[in-house]
């Protein structure tokens, strides 16, 4: 396959538009073939700094500044990345001259010679992703974990052989490029999101598609039996379909009995451990355990390996990671809810009061949802960034339709924020940052956005 593909490349000039890790992985990749390579992006030269000195020792050329994309009729392979909208003028046009517009994880995928299993949806990923490579770990099977999280594997395609097992987080992003589908792709849940580069919400689903649109006879769709959307897709799974469910039994797959997790594959039916074993927090997280134990069905991994992978995994950072516990005060990182639903989930996790840390960067989704379970679960809403005005108007709509009140709040800083809520809470409390918004606002990404929670945490 590698052979094949060195032989596609010859003589082709190749774009890759961005410099993120994903794309400075690919050039890095590629470099190795002596390929025309033009490395496009916005940033200027002193932005780029030693990202600019990299590609310069690599011979590769560059095009910067805002007309980073104005020559694209120049290349016979462009390479995009991530969160770049598919339907830009330039790829439109790109694409109609007859330029194939692919990806690093396109690329992946056509290289890869181990099977791969693929997690997407709205929420989830990350987790249900660490989750799966755990598990194999476990049981003893040679794994790599990537995608959307850690190192692009690219870089490490030549480590990899049809004896391992390849676990990738994929974005909706990444999945519209792909053209080769995941052995096993499991669709968590689907819900509004990334409005802001999707078109519309029916683009947003198609991308998602792709996890299980170009399987093969021998391999295998994971669909939440619970969520409406997924429930759909499943019907168009080319192959054989596994569920996954938290609220009823399913012919295939894995669900919840009488405090077991179930698992029936291939005509056997096996109670593989208790719910208690199930440590993280919060009714989506149990959810994620059994979309990662379907995912590993086929591979046989028992419940002696899942339960060991379980048991030392309380949190995931970023997602409901419990900062600081402070005077009686319980201080949680969900810088990774950057939807609604995110926050949703995070909120339906906690019991005690809540007070609430959000807003951030608009992705043009709909917080009126999100709205009646802050009126029922918080205490008191602190809201911060570009959407601060958005969600205050919906709440204050909801708290003046059920005759409910909380106090709400504006601050111009996370850091405000966190000394505001902290001086408020009370033993008992919960001060939680689950903003229901991205953080390009403020932040570079939801990881500095925790990260510096954190530390305005500890500071405290």
């Amino acid at each position: 396959m590698k052979e094949h593909f060195i032989d596609d490349i010859k003589g082709k000039r190749i774009g890759v538009l961005g410099l993120g890790r994903s794309n400075l992985a690919l050039i890095r990749f590629l470099s190795q073939w002596d390929v025309d390579i033009t490395a496009c992006d916005r940033k200027s030269q002193t932005e780029l700094s030693k990202t600019y000195e990299e590609l310069s020792a690599m011979d590769v050329k560059l095009s910067l500044g805002e007309g980073y994309m104005d020559s694209l009729d120049e290349f016979h392979i462009i390479f995009k990345t991530p969160g770049m909208p598919n339907h830009l003028p330039q790829l439109i046009s790109a694409r109609k001259r007859g330029t194939l517009i692919t990806s690093e994880i396109d690329l992946f995928m056509q290289l890869c010679p181990a099977p791969v299993i693929g997690i997407t949806g709205s929420d989830g990923k990350t987790t249900t992703t660490i989750l799966i490579g755990r598990f194999l770990e476990a049981a003893g099977i040679k794994r790599f974990v990537g995608g959307n999280i850690g190192t692009p594997l690219i870089e490490k395609v030549s480590d990899i052989d049809e004896n391992s097992v390849v676990v990738l987080e994929m974005s909706s992003f990444q999945l519209q490029t792909i053209r080769k589908s995941p052995n096993i792709g499991i669709v968590l849940n689907l819900s509004p999101n990334h409005l802001d580069i999707h078109k519309n919400m029916e683009e947003y689903i198609d991308a998602k598609k792709n996890i299980y649109r170009h399987q093969g006879p021998k391999d295998f769709g994971v669909f939440n039996y619970e969520n409406a959307i997924t429930q759909k897709m499943a019907n168009e799974a080319p192959y054989s379909r596994l569920f996954f469910s938290r609220k009823r039994e399913v012919q295939e797959g894995t669900f919840l009995r009488d405090g077991m997790v179930i698992a029936r594959f291939q005509g056997k039916e096996e109670a593989l451990f208790p719910i208690s074993e199930i440590r993280l927090r919060g009714d989506h997280n149990v959810e994620n355990v059994l979309a990662a134990t379907c995912g590993v069905l086929p591979y046989r991994v028992g419940s002696n390996a899942i339960l060991s992978a379980l048991r030392d995994l309380l949190w995931v950072e970023h997602r409901l990671e419990l900062v600081r516990d402070l005077n009686g005060v319980k201080y949680y990182n969900d810088s990774i809810a950057s939807s609604p639903t995110r926050t949703i989930n995070g909120l339906n996790s906690f019991e005690r009061p809540i007070i609430l840390i959000a807003g951030g960067y608009d992705k043009h989704l709909d917080f009126n949802e999100l709205a009646h379970v802050i009126v029922d679960k918080v205490k008191s809403l602190i809201l911060i960034g570009a959407t601060a005005d958005k969600i205050q108007k919906v709440v204050e709509a909801v708290m003046e339709q059920s005759g409910k009140s909380l106090s709400i709040n504006r601050c111009d800083t996370l850091e405000d924020a966190v000394i505001l809520g902290a001086s408020a809470a009370e033993e008992g409390d919960i001060v939680l940052l689950s903003p229901a918004c991205a953080s390009f606002d403020m932040f570079k990404d939801f990881e500095e956005r925790g990260k510096r929670f954190k530390e305005i945490v500890m500071g405290i």
